[in-house]
Parts: structure tokens; C-alpha cells; sequence
């Protein structure tokens, strides 16, 4: 039941956080979010760094299993076409519903860690069968330094995303994900 309950309050900072930024991520707003007494939060997370804290393990655990699961249900693509549709309907998730939701919480937890060390170790990129995808395509096009070449072309990816979102939304075109994946196969 506690694991639970600090599950259901995680995935409640990260709403709060994603809805009313960092100024308005505070125990009495989870509580509210989660539908919960006044109290609850504190009770399990006594200190708003622990909440932090809390949220951003959940935020990664959320994201690496939707990077796991998209990997491991995405055949290696065959050629850059699939390669890009695949990471459009990647950046759509992002972009919409649940997936707008931790970006945006990802986005303010990433800024947070700046001031927050501890943040940025949990929130360091991490392995999963997603990017292997992307880096196995890039390596079977018999390019030199695919392991850069993927990180590059996924930060520029998280980057289109960072601005579209900042932007005040907008999709991510198919075009604009064609030049990223060229430019990563010259």
C-alpha cells in the first residue's frame, strides 16, 4: 500500500509540476492532485527536495520503460524512411497528452538540477532499447562513431521537442526529422 501511495504521489508532483511549474509544485498541491487529505504528501515526502526527488525517479522510471517498450516492439529499420517515421511518432508521445505532461516536468526537473547535483544523476541519460535502435541503424549504415552520432541526433530530437513545447506547441514535421536523420547519416 506505501508504494502505492508514493507512486500515486509521484505521478501527482509530476502533473502539478508540468501544469504549475516548479513555484507550484508544494505538498498541499500534490495532495489536492492526488485527491488526498491535506497532509498525505508531507507524510510521505517531509522535505519538497525528497518530493523532487521522488517525482524525477518516477519521471525516469515512466520514460525508460516507454523508450524500452518502443524499442523492443520497433523492428531495426531498413532504410532512414522508417527510421524517421519512427522517431515522428516518437516526438508525437512527447508532444500530446501523458507524454506533454513529463516533458514538460522533465524539462523543469532538468533546469532544477543545475542547482540540484543529485538531480542531474538521476536524470543522466540512460541505455534502452530505443536508442539502441536508432545507434544499431546508424552502425548497420556502416557510419564511423555511431554511438555519437546517436546521442547528437537525439539531442537534437529532445531539442525540437524543448521547442515546441516552449513555443507553445506545434508538431515536430516529418521534414524537420528527415534533415536530423540525414544529417546524422552524412
Amino acid at each position: 500500500m506505501s508504494t502505492d501511495r508514493r507512486t500515486l504521489l509521484a505521478d501527482a508532483a509530476i502533473a502539478v509540476l508540468a501544469e504549475s511549474g516548479i513555484r507550484g509544485l508544494t505538498h498541499r498541491a500534490v495532495d489536492r492532485a492526488a485527491n488526498l487529505p491535506p497532509g498525505t504528501t508531507s507524510a510521505y515526502y517531509r522535505t519538497r527536495q525528497a518530493l523532487l526527488t521522488a517525482l524525477v525517479r518516477r519521471l525516469v522510471a515512466l520514460d525508460q520503460t516507454e523508450l524500452q517498450e518502443i524499442g523492443e516492439q520497433t523492428p531495426m529499420p531498413q532504410h532512414a524512411e522508417e527510421l524517421v517515421a519512427g522517431i515522428a511518432g516518437f516526438v508525437e508521445r512527447r508532444l500530446t497528452g501523458d507524454g506533454r505532461r513529463r516533458s514538460l516536468a522533465r524539462y523543469a526537473c532538468a533546469l532544477e538540477s543545475v542547482r540540484h547535483p543529485e538531480l542531474r544523476e538521476i536524470l543522466v541519460a540512460r541505455e534502452n532499447a530505443g536508442r539502441q535502435v536508432v545507434r544499431d541503424f546508424l552502425a548497420a549504415q556502416g557510419l564511423p562513431d555511431p554511438e555519437d552520432r546517436t546521442v547528437t541526433l537525439l539531442t537534437c530530437v529532445d531539442g525540437l521537442v524543448f521547442d515546441r513545447l516552449v513555443s507553445g506547441g506545434g508538431n515536430v514535421s516529418e521534414q524537420e526529422i528527415r534533415g536530423l536523420v540525414m544529417t546524422a547519416l552524412r
